[in-house]
């Protein structure tokens, strides 16, 4: 059955890496890019949604990732070569959909374990929004939903706390699904069953760093949520 003119919007996560060399890497089965593909980061990538043929919707990690440290770098806040570190925990539910012991509630109750250190697929996503490396270590903790990442960066120098509340709220002005609360740090229950991201930070002026916790639902803004979100731009609803 031939569909002509139908828009598809893909949760999976094999249209997200436009450099052919990545995609090969993390997404084999892929092959090349069709025209028309949007990556659907909604705030950040509304002009591309409205016309997409194909919208491939963002990953959940970098979902609350990329909402956090894309206003600071396109402010040109963020201090260039610095380390970013992306120090991640989600829920059973953002481990995949296949039954393995990881997945066992009771194999997780009471537990913290760090997962695809420098080999997650979804770091090449985050660097190819940033333009620059990343270290990003996921955790899985013993939640049926949810997502907080704290991220740790430097800023250009004379950076005050100022000018980093001003980036975030230039950027997330007219988004109605972020919510800035500036030094009152985030939580997940906070966002759970929500299509919000929530977005707190800290800065230490003397030193030049800047702290940046960010919390989604992983099952609705860093999944379905955000992709009915797109669907919305795509037909001006």
């Amino acid at each position: 059955m031939k569909l002509e003119g139908v828009r598809v919007i893909d949760l999976s996560g094999a249209f997200r890496l436009r450099d052919d060399a990545w995609r090969t890497k993390w997404y084999p089965a892929t092959g090349a890019l069709p025209d028309g593909v949007a990556y659907g980061l909604t705030e950040f990538e509304t002009p591309a949604i409205r016309t997409a043929r194909l919208l491939s919707n963002p990953g959940c990690y970098p979902t609350a990732s990329l909402l956090a440290l894309l206003p600071l770098a396109r402010a040109g806040l963020l201090a260039p070569g610095a380390d970013i570190i992306i120090d991640a925990k989600s829920g059973i539910s953002g481990a995949g959909k296949a039954p393995t012991d990881r997945t066992h509630f009771c194999e997780n109750h009471g537990s913290v374990a760090a997962y695809g250190v420098f080999g997650h697929r979804h770091t090449a996503e985050m660097e190819q929004a940033l333009g620059q490396r990343v270290t990003f270590v996921p955790h899985l903790v013993p939640l049926d939903r949810g997502l907080l990442a704290s991220i740790y960066t430097r800023l250009v120098p004379g950076t005050t706390a100022a000018r980093v509340s001003q980036a975030f709220e230039h950027a997330y002005a007219a988004a109605p699904f972020v919510r800035i609360t500036g030094e009152a740090l985030p939580e997940i229950k906070h966002v759970a069953h929500t299509n919000f991201c929530d977005i707190g930070w800290k800065v230490d002026e003397a030193h030049g760093r800047v702290f940046i916790a960010s919390a989604i639902d992983n099952l609705v803004k860093g999944a379905a949520g955000q992709a009915i979100q797109n669907l919305n731009v795509m037909y001006g609803l």
